[in-house]
């Protein structure tokens, strides 16, 4: 029997330009087939948004390296929630919106900064990709839950 856990919305990230450092905004508008208004990385593609729990990223602090939301270049960073955990196919509320797990993890490329001065990443293992199955306005203070 699955019951549904709650949630929340630390930071919505986003970059103009691809390559770009992605920056806090305060709300973000969800397309369906395409993630992130705005974002460089939206698509009609597997990975439209990308996603990173606070939780991993706290393990990579202390290592050497000041980390702020978007640092591992993900859009959306959360709170309460194994993301990584979450099978392919999973499905989250983020408030009226719904998202869809497509990919855990990916390949690190060897440019990443923070790989470069600690020797590490939590995004290749922790990190997950979504894809928009309905679109709508998020924020921090949007009601998330997922089934588990």
């Amino acid at each position: 029997m699955s019951s549904e856990k709650q949630f929340t919305i630390m930071s919505i990230n986003i970059s103009v330009k691809k390559g770009e450092q992605k920056v806090p905004v305060e709300s973000a508008e969800l397309k369906v087939d395409h993630g992130i208004m705005g974002d460089a990385h939206a698509g009609n593609w597997h990975r439209q948004i990308s996603m990173l729990a606070d939780e991993d990223i706290e393990s990579m602090r202390g290592k050497g390296v000041e980390l702020n939301f978007g640092d591992f270049a993900e859009n959306i960073t959360t709170r309460g929630i194994d993301l990584s955990s979450l099978p392919v196919g999973s499905r989250m509320m983020l408030g009226d919106c719904e998202v869809e797990v497509t990919q855990i993890g990916k390949e690190c490329h060897h440019g990443c900064a923070i790989f470069q001065a600690v020797g590490d990443c939590v995004m290749p293992r922790k990190g997950i990709f979504v894809k928009v199955l309905k679109g709508g306005t998020i924020s921090s203070d949007s009601n998330c839950t997922y089934r588990k």
